[in-house]
């Protein structure tokens, strides 16, 4: 379903460095906005395409990942609905370092490089809310260097775990779905399909969880925090 002019002007608004403009530079942002549908296992882009703007996830899910000449993936990072992408690489006009694919179906709101530049020129306001942004997300990326170098691999599992659901959620919650596929989840900690399945299994039979498919049950968040020690 497309959205139409007022829908993409509300979904604006959601942007977090759009959300203190006037309503003439959000209809002037609107202009530079293209709305854009993939199916589930879709490229949205390359590695080594040019950046022409930056995206905002409406709905779905987009991995971002590279991978080798021997055909191996690394996710870096998974980006749901209400997050934005490609603000850095867009500002330093260069091409993406990534490879970027719906994980399932998704729309998107492609933000034009022209508009941003401009707004940059004259409201530095906004100029600080988006390196705010950024560095946020630099922030996130030293952390998982960390995670990666500092903690076991079921640290990282355990870790993972009650941090979901993120949207909203101030306690680890009890029930939930795994956001995407296994495989997905173990590139993105940087473990192999083999030794997430295994964590699980020893996570359940110390009770301490329980797995259907997709289906997580955290019998007890305090203990299972515990069991990272």
């Amino acid at each position: 379903m497309t959205h139409d002019a007022k829908n993409i002007l509300a979904l604006l608004r959601r942007v977090h460095i759009f959300s203190e403009l006037s309503d003439d530079e959000i209809s002037n942002v609107a202009r530079y906005t293209r709305e854009r549908k993939l199916e589930k296992g879709e490229l949205l882009f390359q590695r080594g395409a040019p950046a022409s703007g930056f995206y905002f996830v409406v709905s779905g899910q987009i991995k971002l990942a590279v991978s080798s000449a021997q055909g191996n993936e690394k996710v870096v990072e998974i980006i749901s609905p209400m997050q934005t992408f490609g603000e850095a690489v867009m500002l330093m006009d260069r091409p993406y370092p990534v490879f970027a694919e719906a994980l399932n179906p998704t729309v998107l709101l492609h933000i034009g490089q022209n508009v941003v530049s401009e707004l940059i020129d004259q409201d530095p306001a906004f100029s600080r809310k988006l390196l705010a942004g950024m560095a946020i997300r630099l922030h996130g990326m030293i952390a998982d260097v960390e995670t990666y170098s500092l903690r076991s691999s079921t640290q990282r599992v355990i870790g993972y775990l009650l941090q979901q659901p993120e949207q909203g959620d101030a306690e680890p919650q009890p029930h939930f779905e795994l956001p995407t596929s296994k495989q997905v989840i173990a590139s993105r900690l940087n473990l192999t399909p083999e030794t997430l399945s295994r964590i699980f299994h020893d996570l359940s039979d110390a009770g301490l969880i329980s797995v259907q498919g997709k289906h997580i049950t955290l019998h007890d968040p305090a203990r299972l925090a515990r069991h990272q020690g």
